[in-house]
């Protein structure tokens, strides 16, 4: 079960760098210069989670595997992208296929990087991508809901199902806003065909403010702009400094924690996005544990058992009859499996059972 976050912003915010120090490698190329990232880079990070290594230790497991999340590093956007200006085609292609934004917003001062329009002002930056986003979904739904309103008239029976969906959305594009203000809104039959109507601002945003080392732990006067913004909209906000993120990923466990205690960070700033990200997915971990490995598994929250199950494999799901189902507290504090059997605290769940976050999981299922 794959969840993608696309890494986006104007040309020179620290978009690549930031990639780099996700993913620990040099894939996505860092240039002063706009559209030096001409296709989408992916790379797959681990979650943190320090539940998984006290899980380790209770069940005694060989091998700890961490959920992932995987980032996109996509080309730099423009004023214009909507009408294809600069890589806007590409850029809006690519931002189609992922789960979430991070939309890195250039919150430093440095007279040696240049910003495309001259100037520092990261809520304007932001408000520049996101017209562009609401420009190409209003065209995109403009076009579409023509013919949907026709076969509505003779009573379609699937344009009657959308058009009240595509319609609210319009409303709000037309407004200025984006579409992604329904989510949470629409009834639970609806949100699949908002979903399917792929539209750019659907996603929910995840702002990145990539400060200067010296304001990495406190922030500045455009962190503080953004997370005015951010709380508007209802959105969440992270403060990074790219470049110790880049210094950070190429050193070894012990030093990095030093050099961020000098910096007065008490963890990397890659934590905290890797984190903000899953839950903006609404996102929650499961696992399992046995002497060969404890691992972590990524659902939906809402998500029921036989569903959970066949994260893990189709056959779990089709073949669910039960889960034994330990809470991550009485997991750790009764030893393990055995000891929160022998407490009563291991409990079978049926095909009803939604899963909760930090549930230790035993599937039973037929073949």
């Amino acid at each position: 079960m794959g969840f993608k976050c696309g890494i986006v912003g104007l040309p020179n915010v620290g978009k690549s760098t930031l990639f780099n120090a996700l993913t620990r490698t040099a894939a996505a190329q860092a240039a002063n210069y706009p559209f030096c990232t001409i296709e989408p880079n992916t790379g797959e990070v681990a979650v943190p989670d320090p539940r998984l290594k006290k899980l380790a230790a209770a069940g005694k497991s060989k091998e700890i595997i961490p959920t992932r999340i995987s980032f996109v590093d996509i080309a730099g956007l423009v004023r214009g992208a909507s009408k294809g200006e600069g890589l806007g085609n590409q850029f809006l292609a690519n931002i189609r296929e992922v789960d979430a934004i991070v939309h890195v917003l250039r919150c430093f001062e440095n007279d040696d990087i240049t910003h495309v329009e001259g100037r520092i002002d990261p809520v304007a930056d932001a408000e520049t991508v996101e017209t562009e986003l609401m420009l190409s979904d209003l065209e995109s739904l403009e076009r579409r809901v023509v013919q949907f309103r026709k076969r509505a008239s003779v009573k379609d029976k699937e344009a009657l199902a959308v058009l009240p969906v595509m319609e609210q959305a319009l409303a709000l594009l037309n407004d200025g806003k984006p579409v992604r203000l329904l989510l949470g809104k629409l009834a639970a039959d609806e949100m699949p065909i908002l979903l399917g109507l792929n539209l750019l601002t659907s996603h929910p945003v995840l702002y990145v403010c990539n400060v200067s080392e010296a304001e990495a732990a406190t922030g500045n006067e455009h962190t503080k702009a953004v997370e005015k913004m951010a709380a508007a909209q209802g959105a969440r906000v992270v403060v990074i400094s790219a470049a110790i993120e880049a210094e950070v990923a190429q050193l070894p466990d012990e030093e990095a924690q030093e050099f961020l205690a000098d910096l007065g960070l008490e963890e990397p700033g890659l934590d905290k996005l890797i984190r903000a990200g899953y839950d903006l997915l609404h996102l929650i971990t499961y696992f399992t544990v046995g002497p060969k490995e404890t691992r972590a598994w990524t659902i939906v929250r809402g998500t029921k058992a036989p569903q959970a199950a066949g994260v893990i494999h189709t056959d779990f799901e089709r073949g669910f009859i039960r889960a034994q189902t330990i809470a991550y507290e009485d997991f750790i504090t009764l030893g393990g499996e055995v000891g929160a059997k022998e407490a009563g605290k291991a409990r079978d769940e049926g095909k009803e059972y939604v899963v909760q976050d930090g549930d230790v999981l035993l599937f039973k299922f037929n073949t």
